[in-house]
C-alpha cells in the first residue's frame, strides 16, 4: 500500500502529514514514533520565523525522511534554572517508523544537531515510543 499524504498550506509553510510506510489497512502494527519538539525563541524573540522553518523542512528534514512526517505548532513550558517558567511556541515533528535503525538514528541526530546550529538553540527534546499504527 502506497504511503497517504496530505499536504497543507499554511500562510509560508508546507506542512506534510504522512502515515508509516508499509502500515496494511485494518492491521496493527508495531512503530516507532520518534517527536522532536523544536523551540522557536532566542532570548524572548522569534528567531525561527514560519519561512525559515519551511527552508529547514526542505533542506534538513525531508531529505532524510522522504516518505512522510506530520509537523504542528504548539506552545512550550519549563522552568529555567532561576525557577521562573518559561513558555515559548515550538513546533513539533513526528515521524512514524517502521522500526529505529542506526540510520534513522544518525538521521535524527544530523537534524537536531542543524537545527541547534542554523537557529542558535540550546536544545531539542526528543521523545522515543513504541507504538502500533493502522490505517482504518
Amino acid at each position: 500500500m502506497p504511503t497517504l499524504r496530505i499536504v497543507i498550506a499554511l500562510p509560508q509553510v508546507m506542512i506534510t502529514l504522512a502515515c508509516a510506510p508499509a502500515i496494511h489497512s485494518g492491521a496493527r502494527e508495531p512503530v516507532v514514533v520518534e517527536r522532536l519538539y523544536f523551540g522557536r525563541h532566542s532570548a524572548d524573540t522569534l528567531i525561527v520565523t514560519d519561512s525559515a522553518w519551511a527552508v529547514f523542512v526542505t533542506e534538513v528534514v525531508t531529505p532524510r525522511f522522504p516518505a512522510g512526517l506530520t509537523v504542528w505548532s504548539a506552545t512550550g513550558q519549563w522552568r529555567n534554572p532561576d525557577g521562573r517558567i518559561q513558555r515559548e511556541p515550538s513546533l513539533v515533528l513526528e515521524l512514524v517508523l517502521p522500526t529505529r535503525t542506526q540510520n534513522n538514528d544518525a538521521a535524527i541526530v544530523a537534524i537536531v544537531a542543524e537545527y541547534k546550529r542554523r537557529f542558535r538553540q540550546e536544545a531539542v527534546l526528543r521523545v522515543v515510543m513504541p507504538a502500533h499504527a493502522g490505517h482504518d
